[in-house]
């Protein structure tokens, strides 16, 4: 108990006390701080994974609509649904089943 006293009495420790407190609760990157950033900093790394798949599919399909024909053409009917002149295009929509 005498010890814990004399802790507590050293102004040295006070000061270290007082610092460590402050960086921890009171300083503007403060542990709930660096906890915010670092959900941020994972949330933006998992989008910058997704858009960098997504680019290099669409990349992909830029390098074979752009030296195919075939299925430059494939990709205008299904997508956009172009036809030739003397076609007619249906489209076939499946009823959902309502529950």
């Amino acid at each position: 108990m005498r010890r814990l006293i004399n802790l507590f009495k050293n102004k040295y420790f006070l000061i270290s006390l007082a610092f460590v407190v402050w960086m921890i609760f009171f300083d503007k990157n403060d542990i709930f701080s660096q906890y915010q950033y670092h959900q941020q900093l994972s949330k933006l790394k998992q989008e910058r994974d997704f858009y960098q798949k997504e680019t290099a599919k669409v990349a992909k399909d830029l390098d074979e609509l752009t030296s195919n024909p075939q299925k430059l053409e494939k990709f205008a009917r299904e997508r956009y649904l172009m036809k030739k002149d003397n076609e007619d295009v249906f489209v076939i929509v499946q009823a959902k089943k309502d529950e």
